[in-house]
């Protein structure tokens, strides 16, 4: 069975990486080429160890060959939440957010 391995270790990156192998039969299962099969499962895997509070949005970034901003799009895109704050901290938020809109001054 012919297998694809995704994310391909360069002797020049620092911690040497990590390959993963995929049977072919799941890129002709998703109707995806490899490239594209690629990027989905790194953002999914970087995604979900961001939103586990595992992994830092910048270097989660930086493994993407991308800026932070176009990172927390991807983790839009890819339905991880980009601010997750617990009840309190919320309401914090949304009071401090409130306490700032009154004081802008009204024409």
């Amino acid at each position: 069975m012919e297998r694809i391995q995704l994310g391909r270790a360069t002797s020049g990156q620092s911690g040497g990486g990590l390959a993963v192998n995929f049977p072919s039969s799941v890129l002709i299962a998703a109707r995806e080429d490899p490239v594209h099969f690629q990027r989905r499962v790194l953002v999914q895997t970087l995604g979900s160890l961001y939103a586990q509070g595992k992994l830092s949005s910048g270097l989660a970034a930086q493994v993407l060959g991308c800026d932070r901003r176009e990172f927390y799009r991807l983790l839009t895109e890819y339905g991880f939440p980009v601010l997750d704050y617990a009840e309190d901290e919320l309401a914090y938020e949304a009071h401090t957010s409130r306490e700032l809109a009154a004081r802008i001054p009204r024409p």
